[in-house]
């Protein structure tokens, strides 16, 4: 066995590979090669860390010194320094921009980012090689699936996740346990267990994360949940736009299969379970659990109706069991630790943590893991760093183009299940966007609006006419042609799409338009009113005018008018004619004294 005196921890989830992290490992050996340290320092590639925003991210243990946005050019110095020399580079070390003083944060546990966090699903995420299994034995790792095939009944099973309150992560929070029971009970001679990785909501990227940064402790979950179910098959439903997830995933059965962990006999048992992927072709309806089965089959990916649920005849007619990427990276530990461990975390009908993808206006950007019961100002202003620019918090959306947006009157709100669903949002599957004063909540609607029409299956009429009859109603509010009834309208669609579509993802596409209109109908009226975006974001609706008391007369803004709006003698206050003004803001980007605001 080798031992090390120090080890260079290196990010290399998507964010961090992206900017260059594969760079930074291949000058690390280099270096190290160089000064003769290859024998004391071990570098590793790991999954993400999850502050994203300042990678990519080099940790360097013992000290735990936290680098970040680190260059290739960079790692001479950290190894010359800090490696060779034992000198901390102070100049690359995090600083913590939520502190007064702005200063330095040698380690990860000093970090405000991760004070609040409860890495349970992340547990391994920055912190093993995924790409190395015996690195995930090192930290308990099968160890699970070991002790449920070989001391405890598929019935033991069930009951420690019914006792233990997990709830599905995909979304809708059904309970996992009751999930595992209703399959079990399923009478067939083939059964199968799936994986939804199918990640598509906008600005989500939780599962992916799992996958690249511990793809192991998800095949162990699923061969766990075919040992209890009474099934030998397992698919895990991954996007093909996760080519790393999948890199990593495929090394992963590979090496599971070489150490006897997946195949014929597991654990010298009569039990036997293999798994394989299913690449998605990015359709979003796939992660519905239906289209997703059929995908599988290799049809296409369209919802069907329910009952019959998959749990009684899922993929090729057959009873499965599906479940998400972070439901399953909870199980291992639900069994090892049990289930009043697990229980003891979060609130009294959501347990455990959750993942969130923060992202938007919003400082800290990345990956975040926190007890369920957190509030949504904790999040936002304590783990997130706060609005950038010192900017009004306005919404946070949840739960992707199913959910809603959470306004700042709900800030105090613990972000649960049933909490969120009281105030018109959802969990989701874990993407949380924040939004602040600049943003106009009818165009943040219509965003969401577009995604959801232009991934429909169109298989239903609600959904497929519905949502574009809704999204031409929004196009013409922002253009500034909105008509009284416009709301009344929408609200209407909005409860049949709800009552009628086919599968759930039609059911909850409308949900962004009913939040907003429940707390930012002063918008909507604004727009269709008044002619006006307050937020100053709907292009067709804004106004830009030339304040008298800045204009020195200059003529710039004249000359820069592609349509000539602008007319004026020098010296002397210019005039924008609002009706030529095509709106193009040339003439407020070439303003030399800030005389030009757009309203």
């Amino acid at each position: 066995m080798e031992f090390y005196r120090s080890h260079v921890l290196v990010c290399g989830g998507t964010g961090c590979h992206s900017s260059g992290s594969a760079d930074i490992i291949k000058e690390f050996n280099n270096q190290l090669e160089k000064n003769g340290l290859q024998n004391e320092v071990k570098v590793v590639q790991t999954g993400c860390f999850g502050l994203c925003a300042v990678g990519p991210v080099v940790i360097v243990y013992p000290e735990g010194a936290f680098y970040s946005r680190v260059k290739a050019e960079d790692v001479e110095e950290i190894v010359s320094e800090h490696l060779l020399k034992g000198r901390i580079v102070q100049r690359l070390l995090y600083h913590d921009g939520a502190a007064e003083d702005h200063h330095a944060v040698k380690s990860l546990d000093e970090m405000d980012f991760y004070k609040k966090q409860r890495r349970l699903a992340l547990r391994n995420c920055g912190v093993i090689n995924p790409e190395n299994i015996d690195e995930y034995i090192a930290f308990d790792g099968y160890k699970a699936l070991a002790k449920v095939v070989t001391e405890m009944t598929p019935e033991q099973v069930i009951d420690i996740l019914k006792a233990s309150g997990l709830r599905g992560r995909g979304g809708a929070g059904f309970p996992t346990g009751l999930k595992w029971q209703f399959t079990y009970e399923a009478k067939s001679d083939k059964k199968y267990v799936c994986c939804n990785a199918d990640e598509g909501d906008p600005g989500a990227f939780m599962d992916r994360s799992i996958l690249e940064g511990d793809p192991h402790s998800v095949l162990e979950a699923m061969a766990i949940a075919g040992y209890t179910v009474g099934a030998d098959q397992g698919y895990i439903y991954v996007r093909a736009e996760y080519p790393i997830a999948v890199k990593r995933l495929t090394i992963a059965i590979n090496q599971a299969r070489e150490y006897g962990l997946l195949g014929k006999n597991i654990f010298g048992t009569d039990f036997s379970f293999d798994i394989e992927l299913r690449l998605g072709a990015g359709a979003f309806v796939c992660g519905e659990e239906t289209a997703l089965m059929s995908s599988i089959e290799g049809n296409r990916g369209e919802p069907r109706p329910r009952p019959p649920f998959p749990a009684v005849k899922g993929v090729f007619g057959k009873p499965t069991l599906l479940n998400n990427v972070e439901t399953y990276a909870n199980i291992p530990q639900i069994i090892l630790n049990g289930p009043e461990w697990f229980a003891s975390i979060g609130t009294e009908k959501s347990k455990g943590t959750k993942v969130f993808a923060l992202g938007g206006k919003i400082n800290n950007t990345g990956l975040v893991e926190i007890p369920m019961g957190t509030t949504l100002r904790e999040i936002v202003y304590e783990i997130g760093g706060g609005i950038p620019n010192g900017k009004k918090f306005k919404a946070a959306q949840t739960g992707g183009p199913s959910g809603g947006c959470i306004p700042a009157e709900h800030l105090d709100t613990p972000i649960d299940y049933d909490s969120l669903i009281q105030i018109g949002s959802m969990m989701g599957s874990g993407g949380l966007i924040i939004m602040d004063e600049d943003n106009c909540m009818v165009d943040i609607a219509k965003f969401f609006l577009e995604f959801t029409v232009d991934e429909s299956c169109g298989k239903c009429p609600p959904c497929r006419i519905g949502t574009k009859r809704m999204l031409e109603i929004l196009d013409r509010i922002v253009s500034g042609k909105g008509q009284e009834g416009d709301i009344e309208k929408l609200e209407t669609l909005a409860k049949n799409i709800k009552a009628a579509a086919l599968c759930g993802l039609g059911q909850t596409a409308p949900n962004p338009i009913l939040s907003t209109l429940r707390y930012f109908r002063d918008e909507y009226e604004a727009h269709i009113r008044d002619k006006k975006c307050p937020a100053g974001v709907c292009q067709a609706l804004l106004q830009y005018i030339i304040m008298e008391d800045k204009c020195k007369g200059c003529g710039l803004c004249a000359r820069q008018c592609p349509v000539n709006a602008i007319s004026g003698e020098r010296k002397n206050p210019f005039h924008i004619d609002s009706d030529k003004c095509i709106k193009c803001g040339a003439c407020m980007e070439k303003c030399p004294f800030h005389a030009i605001e757009k309203r």
